[in-house]
């Protein structure tokens, strides 16, 4: 736009009619300036320019910041380097030319010559702080600059406006932090936990203040986590998806970020060794210029903090957006634990009406997995049950209560606990369920609601008939996995008749089935099949060709597979129990392990001890110890609690699992080409075993893997 001049900086240039020795060392525009023949336009000869005119010339050639002068009624140009640059092809062309003719494509469009026109007849000076050029730039940027410009009438030693001055300064970069300061708004919006936060203001702060060191403290009880980044500290993929490495500090730490948390007041370090004192290691010792900010937030006490290796002045407008980068760390970090407490609350309600441990028993291996549906944060309905009966048979129960709140979750509690005593004293399927179905009834009426919906299917193991015997409420139908030892594993659904919900009048009859050694049943919740805008039939029969082409029938693996088999997200919850009729027993074998940097040395002696012990291939044992060591360095890392490791061993395959008791984050399956160190544990379990999966317990959650054990 005409009047309008970039950002480079040009040295001092001697001004027109000096010698033709000083002359001979100016360059660029202001050379072009001195040699042009000024005589042939309105300006004239140099030597007889006004003082006034004169001083104007010299302060746009020598000044720093691009400027312009347009000069007569024909507002002819004479500018800068920094302009020069700015207008590209047009230069040097432009030199001596009335502007309407230099900027014939654009004069006519508001803020172009109409601006200058009226600055010269009537002496109105004009400011425009946010203005983008329409000329042409030779496409050398994706988004046209942004510049703060003004004009202002240029006079004579009489007084008499001759010519229009204008000055500009890019503010690209502020309209920039300002844009990425709305994106990250945008993106803390869809943070859900502290650990999302976290992730999402490291991020962001390192990128948009180009900054070399970046830390983030939450209160913790009466002490506080820390989490940081540091320029040039590789992630990839699979760190960007595990939950951030907090580290915890003591309540009176003396580290500027928890010094502004615990006063909330701000500070600005421009020069100095703020971190010297606190340095965790040489990225910290670096650092000479610091921000810290406090979180503003009634229910988090926290702090941001900004750092440069080199002495860094902080400018108003960079304090005022940093302060307003804190206030929305603040806002969303207010939000996430609350939404924390709640989920906490929520998944703690669900998984206590669970059964915490499952029997271990020599000849039938169990396993389950829940997965709450929704976004996580309320309580669900989906349960699932697995004990021993008086007659030594295994008692097996999956169901659905429909709903996703605090009161579906008790319906399930009271349809479990009256299942179960139920089967304690008759456990005949039917007479169970029927038992349920007044329960189920009444409970309808008492809260004078005719919507409650609840299936149930119910099941006695009998090992040694080898036999189960089944019956349903409107439950889809059981899976079993038969694997003969003279033919391939295949999948057949039980020919079940479901019969109606409970609480409608149900009688459903029972069937009885084989259930050989090799052989495993699935109990799952229509979570696992149903999708939106797809038949329920697919979803059945993509369950039935994901457990057929299992490579073994552990339970804990089925269910893996079983959850991930028919793709799509689903809005239900998500339940599953299998029980495997082992071909002989298995041996098992469990270890503590203490929240201590020894523990993974410690958990890799203890395990190849006790393989070799039972006589594991080699290879499986190498594998097998890695994945391990791995998963514990995990667990300790992530949850920061003590850990379990236990391994099972049987003919067919070596399952491990390590659990932990924390409540911070859950395992991700990560891409196994870019992993770096953080996440290398996760890409070596994916490498080096058949199955693996992450699964929520009541107090934490469990990661396993499993190695098929070779033939011979």
């Amino acid at each position: 736009m005409p009047g309008t001049v970039g950002r480079v900086p040009t040295p001092s240039a001697p001004r027109p009619g000096a010698s033709r020795e000083a002359g001979a060392v100016a360059s660029g525009a202001a050379a072009a300036v001195l040699a042009h023949p000024w005589a042939d336009t309105p300006l004239g000869a140099p030597e007889g320019w006004d003082p006034a005119v004169r001083a104007v010339v010299d302060l746009v050639l020598a000044s720093p910041v691009p400027m312009a002068l347009l000069y007569g009624e024909d507002l002819v140009l004479l500018y800068n380097d920094g302009y020069a640059e700015l207008i590209g092809a047009r230069h040097p062309g432009a030199l001596g030319r009335p502007a309407a003719e230099v900027y014939a494509d654009v004069w006519h469009e508001p803020g172009a010559g109409e601006v200058l026109e009226r600055a010269y007849r009537r002496g109105e000076p004009f400011l425009e702080r946010e203005a983008v050029l329409p000329i042409d730039r030779q496409g050398d940027v994706a988004e046209p600059p942004v510049f703060t410009r003004g004009y202002s009438p240029v006079r004579d030693s009489s007084g008499e406006i001759v010519g229009v001055l204008t000055v500009a300064a890019q503010t690209t970069h502020l309209t920039q932090q300002l844009q990425s300061l709305s994106d990250f708004a945008a993106a803390l919006s869809g943070t859900l936990t502290l650990d999302d936060v976290a992730r999402v203001t490291l991020r962001y702060c390192l990128d948009s203040f180009d900054a070399d060191r970046v830390s983030v403290v939450v209160d913790e009880g009466s002490a506080w986590r820390m989490v940081r980044r540091v320029r040039g500290e590789l992630l990839d993929e699979a760190d960007e998806r595990l939950p951030p490495l907090w580290r915890r500090m003591p309540g009176e730490s003396s580290v500027p970020v928890a010094v502004t948390a615990r006063s909330g007041v701000a500070s600005f370090i421009t020069d100095g060794h703020p971190l010297r004192e606190t340095a965790a290691d040489r990225h910290d010792q670096k650092i000479r210029a610091l921000a810290s900010l406090p979180l503003r937030s009634t229910v988090v006490r926290g702090a941001l903090t900004v750092g440069y290796q080199a002495p860094h002045p902080w400018s108003p407008a960079e304090r005022a957006l940093l302060a307003a980068s804190a206030e929305l760390v603040g806002q969303a970090a207010e939000r996430a634990r609350r939404f924390e407490t709640q989920h906490g609350t929520a998944q703690l309600l669900q998984r206590s009406m669970l059964p915490e441990r499952l029997p271990d028993l020599p000849r039938l291996r169990i396993a389950a997995r829940y997965d709450p549906g929704v976004d996580g944060n309320a309580a669900g309905g989906d349960f699932y049950d697995a004990f021993v009966l008086p007659s030594g048979a295994l008692g097996v129960v999956l169901g659905d209560v429909a709903g996703h709140d605090v009161q579906a979750a008790a319906r399930m509690g009271q349809v479990r606990a009256a299942l179960r005593a139920l089967a304690l004293a008759d456990p005949r399927p039917d007479a169970v369920l029927a038992g349920l179905d007044r329960l189920v009834a009444s409970l309808g009426v008492e809260g004078g609601t005719q919507e409650l919906f609840v299936t149930v299917v119910f099941g006695v193991i009998d090992a040694d008939r080898e036999r189960i015997t089944l019956a349903s409420a409107g439950h889809p139908a059981p899976l079993i996995r038969r694997c003969p030892a003279d033919a391939e594993p295949a999948a057949e659904y039980v020919e079940l008749p479901p019969g109606p919900p409970l609480g409608l009048g149900c009688r459903p009859p029972t069937s009885t089935v084989p259930f050989r050694p090799g052989d495993t049943l699935l109990l799952y919740s229509d979570g696992v099949v149903e999708r939106r805008w797809q038949d329920l039939a697919a979803g059945l029969t993509g369950l039935g060709e994901a457990v057929t082409a299992a490579g073994s029938g552990d339970p804990r693996a089925l269910c893996a597979v079983a959850t991930a088999a028919v793709p799509g997200a689903t809005e239900d919850d998500v339940a599953v129990l299998a029980v495997e009729h082992a071909v002989r027993p298995s041996r098992s074998a469990g270890m503590e392990v203490p929240a201590e940097p020894t523990a993974p040395s410690r958990v890799r002696h203890w395990m190849t001890a006790q393989l070799n012990e039972w006589q594991v291939p080699e290879g499986v044992i190498g594998a097998a110890v890695l994945c391990t060591s791995e998963l514990t360095t995990n667990a300790l890392l992530h949850a920061g609690t003590a850990a379990r490791v236990e391994i099972d061993l049987s003919a067919e395959r070596l399952l491990v699992s390590v659990a932990d008791s924390g409540t911070r984050g859950q395992v991700t399956r990560a891409r196994t080409d870019t992993l770096s160190s953080r996440g290398r544990g996760l890409g070596l379990i994916e490498e080096l075993s058949d199955a693996w999966g992450t699964d929520p317990t009541v107090r934490g959650s469990t990661v396993w893997f499993e190695i098929l054990i070779p033939a011979g």
